[in-house]
């Protein structure tokens, strides 16, 4: 097997289609313990530039074929046990490139409960399956032939021939080869077919849609899969796979032809007809469900990790005075004020909604809470009741706006007519995505953070975070409790957790943190520290004081010289002794850092725009790779090590358009087709993105409204085009503007 191992990154490569080089530095660094943040971002030279993706690739693929050659050495090992490994099936187990590839040659030597098969093998009629198999066209016919094999257990002719055809139905249906064709053709034209179970329960009709329905096993839609899965799982569809009698059969007589001058073809005729039906179709059917679901499910996670990147990317509202509001009816409105770094001010609950509907109340006590602390922005969560709570947040600003404290009385209608942006320092609001809330709220972390409020006012108090630094707040939850795609409890737990704890890491990492703010949360995911190390150093940093240069992160129990090198470049130290500690200059080149400020004339001290002008001057006068040579170090390096001297830190999320902030509400009742709205991307999904446009309902961006090549994400501003409202079922559907398919129904989906 060491050949095996020592191909891997020639297997990679070739799959990947990378140059073996970078695919091989990639593997030795990953393999040395490093993490894929730290090589992506310090590992440039060695990688050739290998970005994340890539190199995210390259881990997985690595993964996936050290775990086929685990399961490649176990079968090898278990038919050699059984002493039928041959010359020639080891060098087919060796060659095999995929899992199913693998499973389908050991299919045969697979141990086994008692079969008909090995129920016949026992009754000593092997040699006589030996003949079906061998069609002769000589010799005694199968009656004759048959008579040797009578016995006790055998009486009959009909019985020994019976034993002799399980025998060779089960060889049939164990060929890897005969399972392969049929599989490859079953996943290009069988049909799935999904019909309601009678009596079944689906009260709303959820999947009406699969009620009579049928598809070609390539043409379906992940999205479908998933519904379907849903639907068979939940008793309310029976689901099916029809594999073309042509193609089964056709792949039984490529391996085991009938030869028709032989007088023992109608056996191996009936024994093929018999393994289809009995063993090889439930088998490929079994394989074809288990492929598109994988498929599905990788395809559903990537859309998540997607959505959450861009959750989590959105740009942090700093210096506001936060009012948050966790929506509710019976339970009434959880409300908390934290300052601008996040502190909790004060909190409330107000009841403006049935059954209390103390709207009166409700607004004087939000007013005097924005008098009282100053309130610049107002953050509702989207859950129950969130329109309503718009509603009554867009009659107090409406109301503090045109003067006064004078409340008025609870009958007053809102307004419902949009405000443009306002540049102004007046109160504004905006609705905030409130997944995982309710989660944190009674995690150990909340607890900790918050030991003196309520459970049910820690939410609002994340509400109100989110909107300061979205980022820190929605590390907190689990990420598969952060709603961002559709059939989330559906696709594989562990794979789904696996990638949205990438996209955390990669994205933290991608921002930097601040060690001496960040909480346990945040630090947690910093390359190369986990839960253990992040809480060892909030500990030492509320024993010591805050930490006044990276290297002093070094005294953390725990925290060595590997994690150290991991971690360092990306932990932050503002205003601390060292001025390269703030930027994402790693510690091992402070070295050429220095050396390129001086040759720069400037220190970190000096003005940016001076500082910019004379480092642009030194790369005029020397070029990168004239320099890079000069200081011995990288071209990538030395071009990060340029952009962090002009802006060290820099927080990418600056460069994404700010969330839109509104005053005033629309309703339902104020759209009109054709009329142009600006809205907030809530989710992205297989057939469009749902929007936000200010209203009761997110309206739907089909994908047949998109003009191709476009992308977007979650938390996107984009200009939108009312096409269709239905007002019975609360729908609206969106087009581009300029552009929008007007006869489109938002129904067809």
């Amino acid at each position: 097997m060491s050949e095996i191992h020592a191909s891997y990154p020639t297997r990679i490569a070739a799959r990947l289609q990378l140059a073996e080089h970078r695919v091989a530095a990639t593997v030795q660094l990953l393999d040395a313990g490093n993490t894929l943040p730290f090589i992506a971002r310090y590992r440039k030279e060695m990688t050739g530039g290998l970005d994340e993706e890539q190199i995210r690739a390259v881990e997985q693929t690595l993964a996936s074929l050290r775990a086929l050659d685990e399961r490649r050495t176990t079968i090898l090992t278990s038919i050699r046990e059984q002493e039928k490994l041959t010359p020639e099936l080891e060098a087919q187990l060796l060659a095999a490139e995929t899992l199913t590839a693998l499973e389908d040659l050991y299919q045969p030597y697979r141990p086994k409960r008692r079969t008909r098969a090995s129920i016949a093998r026992e009754r000593g009629l092997q040699p006589l399956a030996d003949l079906i198999l061998a069609q002769p066209r000589k010799g005694d016919p199968p009656d004759v032939a048959a008579q040797a094999f009578l016995g006790e257990a055998v009486p009959t002719i009909d019985d020994a021939l019976a034993g002799a055809r399980d025998i060779v139905a089960e060889t049939i249906c164990d060929h890897a080869e005969v399972r392969r064709q049929t599989r490859d053709k079953a996943m290009r034209f069988a049909t799935l077919t999904a019909a309601r179970i009678e009596g079944s329960a689906d009260e709303k009709g959820v999947f009406t849609l699969y009620y009579d329905f049928a598809s070609r096993i390539d043409r379906l839609k992940p999205y479908q899969v998933l519904a379907l899965n849903r639907g068979e799982a939940q008793k309310v569809l029976r689901v099916t796979v029809d594999i073309p009698e042509r193609d089964w059969r056709q792949s039984m007589q490529n391996v085991f032809p009938d030869h028709p001058l032989s007088s023992w073809s109608e056996q191996l005729k009936q024994a093929a007809e018999d393994g289809a039906r009995r063993l090889l179709l439930p088998a490929i059917e079994r394989d074809v469900r288990s492929a598109l679901t994988e498929r599905a499910d990788a395809h559903a996670i990537q859309v998540f990790a997607a959505n959450l990147r861009g959750l989590l990317t959105q740009p942090p509202l700093a210096g506001h005075v936060v009012l948050g509001i966790d929506p509710g009816y019976r339970t009434g409105c959880k409300v908390a004020v934290v300052d601008a770094s996040g502190k909790v001010l004060e909190t409330a609950t107000i009841y403006p909604h049935p059954p209390q509907k103390q709207q009166r109340e409700a607004l004087a006590a939000l007013a005097a809470l924005v008098q009282r602390h100053g309130v610049t922005l107002i953050s509702i969560g989207n859950g129950t009741a969130s329109r309503e709570t718009e509603q009554l947040v867009a009659e107090l600003i409406k109301r503090l706006e045109i003067g006064g404290l004078e409340i008025g009385s609870s009958s007053s209608p809102a307004p419902t007519l949009q405000s443009p942006i306002s540049q102004s320092p007046s109160l504004r609001y905006l609705i905030v995505n409130e997944a995982g809330a309710s989660v944190y709220s009674a995690s150990p972390l909340a607890r900790a953070e918050l030991p003196d409020l309520d459970v049910s006012l820690r939410g609002a108090v994340s509400i109100a975070r989110r909107v300061q630094d979205p980022l820190a707040e929605l590390v907190k939850i689990d990420p598969k409790s952060i709603g961002v795609g559709l059939y989330q409890h559906d696709v594989n737990q562990k794979a789904l957790a696996a990638a949205l704890d990438d996209v955390v890491e990669s994205v933290v990492n991608q921002v930097g943190v601040d060690v001496n703010t960040a909480s346990p949360a945040l630090l947690t995911y910093v390359a190369g520290i986990g839960p253990k190390l992040a809480g060892n150093i909030v500990a030492y940093r509320n024993e010591h004081g805050p930490f006044v240069t990276r290297a002093a992160i070094k005294k953390v129990v725990g925290l060595g010289p590997k994690a150290f090198e991991q971690a360092a470049g990306f932990l932050r130290v503002r205003s601390g002794d060292e001025p390269l500690d703030a930027s994402a200059i790693h510690p091992e080149s402070y070295a050429v850092a220095r050396q390129v400020l001086k040759l720069a004339g400037v220190t970190m001290y000096t003005p940016v725009s001076e500082r910019q002008a004379k480092l642009d001057a030194l790369r005029q006068r020397k070029p990168l790779p004239v320099l890079a040579a000069e200081l011995v170090t990288g071209e990538p390096t030395l071009a990060d090590i340029f952009a962090q001297l002009v802006r060290p830190g820099r927080d990418p999320r600056e460069d994404v358009p700010p969330p839109i902030l509104r005053s005033d509400v629309l309703s339902l009742e104020d759209l009109v087709v054709g009329m142009k709205l600006q809205g907030t991307v809530r989710n992205v999904v297989d057939f469009g993105a749902f929007v936000d446009i200010g209203v009761k309902q997110d309206g739907l961006l089909h994908r047949s409204q998109i003009p191709h090549g476009q992308q977007f994400g979650v938390g996107d501003i984009i200009d939108v085009e009312i096409v269709t409202i239905d007002k019975e079922r609360g729908r609206i559907g969106l087009g581009w503007p300029g552009k929008a398919i007007v006869d489109w129904d938002v129904a067809a989906t």
